[in-house]
């Protein structure tokens, strides 16, 4: 064995498969120590703390049969499960195991495993495929937001009075806690969140002079209340959208010059950003005209990771994901039902994209792969070496080898199928026929066993 999990498949009709998965020595190894610890810090023997007992103590009092039981049932699954990626099925129920137990700890073992899989989609022709992408458009509100934000750098702040504060103004207030200690001249801009809210809030609308108490809750939970008295009160003035403006704060000398490289940045993102949306519904149309019926624990342990990656970002802004869904207006069902389709979809586009990479014989070097992780470590001052040998490890090198593959598949589609614009595509899609009741008759339906599209 060369240390590497090796798998035979074998199709059996009804879309099930029979993996053959041979386990290298050194990975039963592994888990038959794994289970005489937990063995050991379970069964109670006379003479010896728990996770103490000899091995040979612990053989004799459980016998081989169960320690051998407990390392493969405990270890079995993640092998069938890493074997089944690696392979590229996509199991639908859980496998059903044919083995007998491994003779020694040090000895190369198998087992079988019998399950269903999802159904190979049937590739249409995706070359005559419409997808509507929409016309990359700069709308001059987000130039005009832009250049506001230049002259904000570059803006005056000019003393007001006879009337109070304002939500974006600067002011000048001395802050004086329960306990008498006081800041004085603390300057505040408002509208930048450089203080609690409720400090912002508490300052807007009073005057030059006022004196204010304002309380606010603390990160603990607790509460603390402070006296702001405001000593000035500043607005910022503008200055004039004109050259001048574009030759102190920019490279250019022009203000021309200089709305020609905002509008020319700007248009790079948003066809970025249409371009990103055009690949994601080129993808979809392809799985709606495959027929894909994305569905089992695949797409339950999708719909969990994104549940479980929903709560890890509302929790780290302080909010429990119950909150969250209480001030969304959101049941827990509802929300798990909108992830479930999400995952669905996802995994429906992995699906035929997977059928595109196998059709189109589609293959990801090791040199492709390090090529990737070295550009994205250096553009993070990373060291390459360093990150390749953590991805190794981790076990994802493979799987971004796939993701390569799978992106490669999706190039592919994105450039053949017919781009049209996207108030077409939209209206095409509202309008009901009786054609969109029957699978459709005019594609040549292809699959993954025959030539690629032409």
């Amino acid at each position: 064995m060369n240390g590497q999990v090796q798998t035979q498949v074998e199709e059996l009709p009804q879309n099930r498969v029979r993996l053959t998965v041979q386990v290298p020595s050194h990975d039963v190894h592994h888990a038959v120590e794994h289970a005489a610890s937990d063995l050991a810090q379970s069964v109670k023997i006379p003479g010896f703390r728990k996770g103490k007992v000899p091995r040979q103590v612990l053989l004799q009092r459980v016998g081989k049969e169960r320690l051998m039981s407990e390392a493969v049932e405990s270890h079995i699954g993640g092998w069938f499960w890493n074997a089944a990626a690696e392979t590229r099925l996509r199991p639908v129920e859980q496998p059903h195991y044919d083995f007998e137990l491994p003779d020694s700890a040090e000895s190369d073992w198998e087992f079988t495993a019998t399950v269903a899989v999802q159904a190979k989609p049937e590739l249409p022709d995706w070359s005559r495929l419409e997808v509507g992408i929409a016309e990359a458009e700069v709308p001059e509100e987000l130039v005009q937001h832009e250049l506001d934000a230049l002259r904000a750098t570059v803006a005056e702040l000019v003393p007001v009075e006879n009337r109070p504060v304002g939500p974006e103004d600067t002011v000048v207030v001395d802050l004086v806690s329960p306990g008498g200690e006081t800041r004085k001249d603390y300057v505040v801009e408002l509208g930048r969140g450089a203080v609690v809210e409720e400090i912002e809030q508490g300052i807007a609308g009073i005057g030059e002079g006022d004196t204010k108490e304002i309380e606010f809750e603390l990160a603990d939970g607790s509460t603390q209340r402070v006296t702001v008295t405001v000593k000035e009160i500043k607005e910022k003035v503008l200055p004039p959208l004109d050259d001048e403006l574009a030759r102190a704060a920019t490279e250019f000398d022009t203000l021309a010059e200089l709305r020609e490289e905002i509008e020319s940045r700007l248009r790079a993102q948003v066809e970025d950003e249409v371009e990103a949306q055009f690949r994601a519904a080129a993808a979809d149309a392809l799985v709606a005209a495959s027929n894909v019926d994305a569905a089992g624990p695949l797409v339950e342990s999708r719909t969990r990771d994104l549940l479980r990656g929903l709560a890890r970002q509302v929790e780290a802004r302080g909010v429990p994901l119950e909150t969250y869904l209480a001030m969304t207006g959101q049941e827990p069902e509802e929300l798990l039902a909108r992830l479930r389709d999400e995952a669905e979809r996802s995994v429906g586009r992995e699906l035929v994209l997977e059928a595109v990479a196998e059709k189109l014989g589609l293959q990801v070097t090791d040199d492709q792969v390090e090529e990737l992780v070295r550009e994205q470590a250096e553009a993070v001052g990373d060291d390459p070496d360093d990150a390749l040998a953590a991805l190794r490890e981790s076990g994802r090198f493979e799987t971004l080898r796939e993701d390569i593959r799978l992106r490669d598949a999706l190039d592919r589609v994105a450039a053949e199928v017919s781009r049209i614009p996207l108030a077409q595509a939209e209206a095409r899609e509202s309008i009901w026929t009786p054609e969109k009741e029957k699978a459709p008759t005019d594609t040549k339906l292809w699959t993954p066993g025959e030539g690629a599209p032409r």
